[in-house]
């Protein structure tokens, strides 16, 4: 990323080759967003507003004739000296005054990018939480909302005068809404239209919100949730806020897509595991349930070798007192009963099929008749003179305490020293009540939540540094916790409790707007469904997770012959193709109408390509779609490997190809596209698709630049 600044200092112009972000100094004071957008050789000063005098408005000592600073576009505002639209600040001083006006002091480029204290980052760079300035013209709204077992639903509108949000208050970035949100131009599609998105690193409440006041200008914002928080300061002291990223794509979602997906696969989660080939895993859950054995564990993990799995994960029960969740969360023994020999016998079996063992943690949660809450009931978030709330029967330790990390470390330490455990999946399933921290005086109970997912986040740095070889998966009741800050320190996250493949195509193409495949676990369940109840093909189920983290959650002893084969089968195609699809360039093309869904992975040198088409159902009225393959090279040729056929890129991008009607609901077609010459072609890159990343502070990867 190369940055500007002019002679006289007064303006700086970030630019990466494919985006452009501009600022300037008005008189020496005031900092003011100019610009964001596709890449500019220079900045003269093009597009600054003209104000005229009006009434019911204010006068500042500024040399803009007529300015209003109602509708300036400050790059980091605050309320109280003239500008009353959706602040990015607010301080209340000792005096109890509560208006504050950030002026400019100077600025000056650094060297690398420098951390940010406790916080992930990308890169580990310092931000604020972000506010973007837009030019007066229609856009649309999209984020993501949901509930448990139905998450990253699309959400879109037409933005309109007034404030538009989404939030969470949950203490997690929750289910509800995930904290991104992108303003598009009308019309907006996968392929074409403007994208202007932003992305918060961070686990817990948020506020993102555009504004469009009164003249149509547009003011979009994404950080901390104001409510419940409230950080003492004191003389000469610091606050990091979480890193945000501000990400344009010009060539639709998919542009906006591939950069998130680059950006965080390369410059955000664990290094050691961005590029290594993530193992095929069977989880217990769907098979035992709480009531786990030692003879399950063995008769399952057999068959999951036999089947050419290469990682089995014992989920939830191994430590409880019976088989449910109302006993022994928090004090992580062994229940020796059900497991003779405890987790070191169990991984030994698992070890000796040739998988490696993966053991289920809710690390943040304790129940009420545990030894842990006998002996520390001070340790749980509570507000004194109420009873804790509880949720799944726990209540939540109070993690900004050091003493509550410290335990944690050891627990976690107990069972990784021994190298007995190559995998964790991390759960986490309630919302925060009760956010109250009796290790805080009354000064600052507001930084209660704040300072959990801060303690959240310490706990995570310590295992992860200290155990850099072992797999980390996120989870929160499902997605409740998918977020960047998250993806910093565990490399893949379970995006849903719920594994229907006819939902999963909902919840999997919405979470693959912002997160790499490979970052977004996708098992093959059994059928009819646990949650649904509803019935779809084994190969369905296999190729809706095929192009994402793929893992099976069934009872192997239930299938028959032919279903273990044809799981054999499905887990050696994966292997075989997993090395070039885990980097590869994931796009949702656009399908003919509402009937399809086709999603498609294409190698980094573009002499490979994977389609899958859905059909949810048998529809003769919808049989006579084409379906068209965008970014292939148009100058080559492709065979369709299945069939034989050999088709022109451009006619694949242009016309496309047909599919058969199949009599059959939840239908899954699949095509593999193999360029026939032998001409290696450029990688491809964000740049092609018009596409890049804006976050405060970052030196980016080639395609982006990152603020």
């Amino acid at each position: 990323m190369n940055i500007y600044i002019d002679e006289a200092g007064q303006s700086a112009r970030l630019d990466s080759g494919t985006v452009s972000y501009v600022l300037e100094v008005v008189d020496g004071k005031y900092l003011v967003h100019r610009y964001f957008g596709p890449s500019l050789r220079r900045w003269h000063g093009c597009g600054t507003p003209v104000y005229y005098k009006r009434a019911y408005s204010t006068a500042h000592d500024c040399s803009v004739p007529n300015v209003s600073f109602d509708d300036f576009p400050f790059e980091y505002p605050a309320r109280g000296r003239g500008d009353f639209r959706i602040p990015s600040l607010q301080v209340q001083r000792q005096d109890g005054i509560s208006v504050v006006e950030p002026l400019f002091k100077s600025w000056r480029v650094l060297e690398g990018k420098p951390g940010i204290p406790g916080l992930p980052s990308v890169f580990q760079g310092d931000t604020d939480a972000a506010t973007l300035e837009l030019p007066a013209r229609s856009y649309e709204f999209l984020s993501l909302y949901g509930t448990h077992a139905k998450e990253a639903n699309r959400s879109r509108f037409a933005l309109h005068s007034g404030i538009q949000k989404i939030e969470s208050v949950r203490g997690s970035s929750s289910p509800q809404h995930q904290p991104f949100f992108a303003l598009l131009s009308p019309g907006t599609t996968e392929t074409s239209g403007e994208v202007y998105a932003m992305h918060l690193v961070y686990s817990g409440n948020f506020l993102a919100q555009a504004e469009v006041d009164s003249f149509g200008n547009v003011r979009a914002q994404i950080g901390i949730h104001p409510e419940g928080f409230a950080w003492r300061l004191e003389p000469g002291g610091h606050f990091a806020t979480p890193e945000a990223i501000l990400n344009y794509g010009g060539s639709g979602l998919n542009s906006m897509s591939h950069g998130f997906h680059r950006l965080y696969r390369e410059h955000l989660m664990p290094r050691h595991f961005a590029e290594t080939m993530r193992p095929v895993l069977l989880n217990s859950w769907e098979s035992m349930y709480y009531d786990v054995s030692m003879d399950k564990i063995e008769t399952q993990a057999a068959l999951a070798a036999r089947a050419g799995m290469e990682l089995f994960v014992l989920d939830d029960g191994w430590f409880r007192a019976d088989n449910s969740s109302s006993s022994s969360m928090g004090d992580w023994q062994c229940n020796l009963e059900k497991l003779p020999g405890g987790i070191r016998r169990a991984a030994g079996i698992v070890h000796g099929k040739g998988l490696k063992f993966g053991l289920w943690f809710e690390p943040e949660a304790v129940c009420k008749n545990s030894l842990l809450y006998r002996k520390h009931p001070e340790w749980v978030l509570h507000i004194p003179g109420y009873e804790p709330v509880e949720g799944r029967h726990e209540y939540l330790l109070d993690l900004g305490r050091q003493e509550v990390q410290d335990y944690l470390v050891g627990v976690l330490d107990s069972y990784l020293g021994s190298g007995d455990v190559d995998y964790i999946k991390w759960d986490m399933n309630r919302p925060l009540t009760d956010v109250c921290s009796l290790a805080l005086g009354p000064e600052q109970k507001g930084e209660t939540a704040y300072r959990y997912i801060l303690g959240l986040y310490e706990v995570l740095h310590r295992v992860t540094s200290a155990y850099p070889g072992v797999l980390i998966e996120g989870c929160s009741s499902g997605g409740a916790r998918f977020d960047p800050g998250m993806l910093y320190y565990v490399a893949q996250n379970w995006a849903s409790d719920n594994t229907d493949a006819f939902d999963r195509t909902v919840i999997q193409d919405g979470f693959s707007l912002l997160y790499p495949p490979v970052a977004t676990g996708a098992h093959v369940s059994i059928t009819p469904n646990h949650q649904t109840g509803r019935y779809t093909p084994l190969d369905t189920r296999y190729q809706i997770a095929r192009l994402f983290n793929l893992g099976y959650e069934l009872d192997l002893t239930k299938c028959s012959e032919e279903e273990l084969e044809m799981i054999a089968g499905q887990i050696a195609e994966h292997k075989g193709e997993r090395a070039w699809m885990q980097g590869g360039i994931f796009s949702r093309q656009e399908a003919p109408n509402r009937n399809y869904m086709v999603w498609s992975v294409m190698g980094p040198d573009r002499s490979q390509c994977q389609v899958m088409v859905f059909q949810k159902f048998y529809d003769p009225l919808c049989c006579h779609g084409r379906f068209r393959i965008q970014y292939l090279d148009p100058d080559t040729s492709y065979l369709e490997t299945g069939s034989g056929q050999i088709y022109g890129g451009e006619e694949l991008m242009q016309i496309g190809f047909t599919v058969p009607l199949v009599k059959e609901d939840f239908h899954a077609f699949t095509f593999h596209f193999r360029r026939l010459d032998t001409e290696k072609m450029p990688p491809v890159n964000s740049n092609q698709f018009r596409s890049g990343i804006l976050k405060r502070g970052l030196n980016p990867p080639p395609d982006c630049v990152i603020f």
